[in-house]
């Protein structure tokens, strides 16, 4: 065996989406930081859908860029075609979706990874972690060599023992084909960490010589394409784009799907693995959606330099000739040639509940985990868990208190929130309806909403977080400029509303008052408003939402502030239960398990009542007053 010994601060176990964020983090924070990957040509590999962000996930990947990662950044350097989602729905649920250039992706995210001064790249497996009484010491390879650490992330994915699996055919591989990782959840197991066996799945890539387009519908992208990073010159961004295509299932799909459902591995009893409701295979859509005569399917391009189009809405663990016969009863698919067949993954995982919100577990310090194997699934969700757990690993290192953004700050700490305070029996995927407060929450804002938090860190430089300030100042000042200007009923005023079907002024009124109207906006008010200082587009959209929303606004702030008043009262760390008298027994022992931080986080849990947290409020006020 290796005799290699090296002492090291930050060990990162997989460089997918979420081993990228947190190696990067805990590099830019000053940590001696190695990324181990089973292969490097796996960096930030994208197994399946070739596209960064979409509904609610376009509002993680601006968080992470908000707070300093890299997706953002990556992705605006990469996309083939970019999107807003929900432009005609209220501007809470606005999400912005690019397809990716996969290999270009990957390729500039090691680019990143490799110029990071404080960061090196193993490509080597770890096979056991290595604790001293209830402590992380360091990782040990296949070659036997050992890293000694003071904080690890395991952010494996879904290499864990993963299995790909489609009709009777069955490997143990992971995505892709490339290598699993075998040997590490024995090392979990004998650390007390409990599993659970998730699957995911993936639709075929066809040949784009064999699709015929002209039966299909095409999805350009948007003509004005707004970036990902706050970071971009939008004006970099308008680039020529490529198109997507819509299509269809029908009737004849369904048949071949009814009529050989006994030998799908998801039917047959061979996967064992859970599944994602909320990205069904179409096996699953076709059973479970029986009076459905059509389902969406999206034919994507996987990059500029390949023929490979991704099959969206059709993922399958369906036989190869099933898989075949299916695929070519859609229009436009009719003599397609499979490049890559469609195949379920299992892979192992854990119960996140195990893990602190700061993404450390609670048995072992200076363990930390994210991504996919915290039972997640998607890019973003990894990507935004990789950041928050590698910034912590740093913190932890440096003796601070640990970076935890709550409910009402980000659909990070949403996300965070619910995996480690829910029983998720499926992977667990990000959506705007999980968000309380996400009418504060919007994608357009999470600058305002996380950079200052961002340069408190370390993140965020000096300069960025000026422009910041610069930002908000401008807002600010416009917002009020608004509330005071007035505007007269003079006839060019009155010619303009009647163009805008906009009732006339019968009085002056406020140059707000006319944004508030539905048919109306601040960019639009412009011809009447000849005093308006130049301002970004950004900054113009921020002080139209401001203005148009600001009675929904006030009132969610003071949801947040009654949320914030429960979230602020801490629960002791080693705080016992047992003394509490009036505690029902379900709750004691739920508790007991969670060990929340907060009665905030108390309330959430499965199991616990709004009459328990009277209970435990009063008992710690007692408790208070008596210390």
């Amino acid at each position: 065996m290796s005799k290699v010994e090296e002492w090291i601060d930050a060990a990162v176990i997989g460089a997918g989406h979420a081993g990228c964020e947190a190696a990067l983090a805990c590099a830019r924070l000053g940590m001696n930081t190695v990324l181990f990957t089973v292969s490097v040509d796996s960096i930030a590999l994208m197994p399946c859908n070739p596209n960064i962000g979409g509904s609610s996930k376009g509002h993680l990947v601006r968080e992470v860029d908000a707070l300093g990662g890299e997706m953002g950044k990556v992705i605006d350097r990469t996309f083939i075609q970019s999107k807003m989602l929900n432009q005609s729905k209220g501007p809470a649920v606005h999400s912005l979706r690019a397809q990716a250039d996969k290999a270009e992706y990957s390729r500039a995210m090691r680019q990143v990874l490799e110029s990071e001064k404080n960061l090196h790249i193993r490509q080597m497996e770890v096979t056991e972690l290595l604790t001293e009484e209830g402590r992380i010491t360091g990782v040990k390879t296949y070659s036997g060599a050992v890293y000694h650490c003071k904080a690890c992330i395991l952010c494996t994915g879904t290499y864990l023992k993963a299995r790909c699996i489609y009709g009777e055919v069955s490997s143990d591989t992971g995505p892709n084909g490339l290598q699993a990782a075998n040997y590490l959840t024995d090392s979990l197991k004998s650390l007390g960490i409990r599993m659970y066996r998730f699957k995911t799945g993936t639709p075929a890539r066809i040949d784009r010589k064999s699709i015929d387009f002209s039966k299909m519908e095409e999805q350009k992208g948007d003509e004005r394409v707004v970036p990902f990073s706050f970071t971009t010159d939008p004006e970099s961004v308008q680039i020529p784009q490529v198109s997507c295509w819509l299509t269809y299932t029908n009737e004849e799909t369904h048949r071949i799907i009814r009529d050989n459902i006994d030998r799908s591995p998801l039917y047959s009893g061979m996967i064992k693995g859970t599944g994602p409701r909320y990205c069904p295979s179409i096996e699953d859509k076709v059973m479970k959606f029986a009076d459905k005569n059509r389902h969406q399917v999206f034919l994507e391009p996987e990059g500029l330099y390949t023929n490979e189009m991704y099959v969206g809405g059709m993922s399958s663990s369906l036989p190869e000739d099933v898989q075949i016969a299916m695929y070519r009863t859609v229009p436009g698919l009719e003599h397609a040639q499979i490049v890559r067949n469609a195949y379920a993954i299992e892979y192992d995982c854990i119960d996140a509940r195990q893990l602190y919100p700061s993404l450390e577990f609670k048995e072992i310090q200076g363990l930390f985990s994210a991504g996919q194997f915290n039972g997640s699934s998607g890019y973003e969700e990894a990507a935004a868990q990789g950041l928050i757990a590698g910034i912590n690993a740093a913190r932890k290192i440096q003796g601070k208190e640990p970076l935890i953004l709550d409910r009402s700050q980000a659909y990070i700490g949403v996300l965070i929130d619910d995996l480690v305070t829910k029983e998720n029996h499926e992977p667990y995927r990000m959506m705007t309806s999980r968000a309380e407060y996400r009418l504060l929450l919007r994608q357009d804002n999470a600058d305002l909403r996380l950079t200052k938090i961002g340069y408190e860190v370390g993140l965020i430089s000096q300069e960025r977080y000026e422009k910041l300030l610069k930002k908000e100042e401008t807002i600010q000042r416009e917002i009020e400029r608004a509330e005071h200007t007035h505007i007269s009923g003079k006839k060019e005023v009155q010619e303009f509303l009647e163009k805008k079907n906009s009732t006339p002024l019968k009085s002056a009124v406020t140059l707000a008052e006319l944004i508030r109207r539905p048919e109306l906006s601040y960019e639009e008010t412009a011809p009447i408003d000849p005093q308006r200082p130049q301002i970004s587009r950004e900054e113009g959209e921020q002080v139209n939402i401001t203005i148009k929303y600001q009675g929904y606004l006030e009132r969610q702030k003071i949801q947040v502030e009654q949320f914030k008043k429960i979230e602020k009262k801490k629960i002791p760390e080693n705080f016992d239960y047992d003394q509490v008298p009036s505690l029902r027994i379900e709750a004691r022992q739920k508790l007991k398990e969670y060990r929340p931080l907060s009665l905030g986080q108390a309330s959430r849990i499965a199991g616990v009542s709004p009459a328990d947290i009277s209970v435990l409020l009063v008992f710690l006020k007692s408790a208070g007053a008596k210390n």
